[in-house]
């Protein structure tokens, strides 16, 4: 089954200057109408650490869901950003970047690994008692540039632990846009397998001459699951390249059709927020 996963909150967390919370759910509530799975669609973590994501509550407080089938997902950090987003009934699920390389798990989370592994299990436990699904975002899931080891074993192994904790959801991220296809191939084709009711998704940071083989990559080694953002905005600031951003959703569509995969989304409801993106990104990456 294609899942489809629009990313606005990733797109819009690097941005400089703060876009104003009534164009953040103008915006979203379009993205509501186009037909995704899910919508990212903020972070409950330190208003110091991501300044721009200081209004979630507020947002999903004035998000419509009325007339969508689409759910939503926050990003929390940590076991009191989970607390502050299962207070929310309009929130499905609570993503969480668990990095397998212990290097990156210090600077994104301020945690080692094992320390992370037991937040996963506060937050787990708190999803579980308010009807909430826990998404855990394998960060540096197709390598990592500090030496750290990385291997499909060492993948496994952590994924061994966290299904054991009733984790059923795997977002990969190509954190800062490195993942060559060999890699991709390389760890859907260990996982997808071995794990045969857990769903693998793909989280990739692309540039303009890359995107496709990424994609080709992950679909022929059977991942459905994508994250995108319109127009590719976004992506990781540690990255530190102008053309390296998030999937764009276009060409998602594109390659999708390409492989006679169509999506039910209301392309009418996509084309019109594809124009209202003007409107909250005022440049491109």
């Amino acid at each position: 089954m294609l899942q489809l996963i629009e990313c606005p909150r990733d797109a819009m967390q690097g941005l400089h200057d703060f876009v104003p919370t009534e164009i953040k759910v103008k915006y979203i509530n379009q993205l509501l109408q186009v037909g995704y799975h899910t919508i990212d669609c903020g972070s409950f973590v330190s208003p110091k650490a991501i300044p721009q994501m200081k209004d979630t509550g507020e947002v999903i407080d004035k998000l419509d869901l009325s007339n969508s089938i689409s759910k939503l997902l926050v990003i929390v950090a940590n076991k009191r950003g989970a607390e502050d987003a299962v207070k929310y009934e309009k929130i499905s699920y609570l993503g969480y970047p668990f990095s397998i390389s212990e290097t990156f798990q210090l600077r994104n989370t301020n945690a080692t690994i094992e320390e992370s592994l037991e937040r996963v299990a506060h937050i787990q436990d708190l999803c579980l008692k308010h009807g909430k699904e826990l998404v855990l975002y394998l960060s540096m899931g197709f390598g990592n540039p500090y030496g750290d080891p990385w291997n499909a074993d060492i993948i496994q192994f952590w994924v061994d632990k966290l299904v054991s904790m009733g984790i059923k959801i795997f977002s990969l991220s190509d954190t800062i846009g490195v993942a060559k296809p060999d890699s991709i191939s390389y760890i859907f084709s260990s996982l997808i397998p071995v794990f045969e009711n857990i769903t693998f998704g793909a989280h990739f940071h692309t540039r303009p001459d890359d995107w496709g083989s990424k994609l080709d990559a992950a679909f022929a080694s059977g991942c459905r699951r994508f994250d995108s953002a319109i127009k590719g905005y976004g992506g990781c600031p540690m990255a530190k390249d102008d053309l390296t951003g998030n999937l764009a959703t276009e060409n998602l569509l594109f390659y999708l059709r390409t492989q006679e995969k169509f999506s039910n989304l209301n392309m009418q409801a996509f084309i019109d927020a594809m124009q209202m993106a003007a409107t909250v990104f005022p440049f491109k990456y």
